[in-house]
């Protein structure tokens, strides 16, 4: 819950930082630039993996070695919003399928 909260504060403060704008936009969304250097800086998390969702849109996953983690939605205009966070990652071997293999 704490690092819930630690997200949501930072979102609020970007979006405060941003401009009116981006706080009517949605709360957990921000230039993925700021978000990525704060799930560093405040988290450890790094990427640990990506897929996309369609041609605009990447889902990224962020984790630590404490085992907290972070999924990321972000576009080609460099905005990214963060999807859900939570402790206990467990990182099993996943070998992805080619399409058509």
């Amino acid at each position: 819950m704490t690092r819930f909260l630690m997200a949501t504060t930072f979102l609020a403060a970007a979006a405060v930082f941003g401009g009116a704008a981006q706080a009517n936009a949605a709360a957990q969304c921000a230039p993925r630039a700021d978000i990525i250097k704060a799930l560093g800086d405040r988290f450890h998390e790094s990427e640990a993996g990506r897929g996309l969702i369609n041609p605009n849109v990447v889902l990224e996953i962020f984790v630590s070695d404490q085992g907290s983690w972070t999924v990321l939605a972000s576009d080609t205009k460099g905005q990214s919003c963060i999807l859900s966070v939570g402790e206990g990652w467990d990182s099993p071997t996943i070998n992805a399928a080619m399409p058509g293999a």
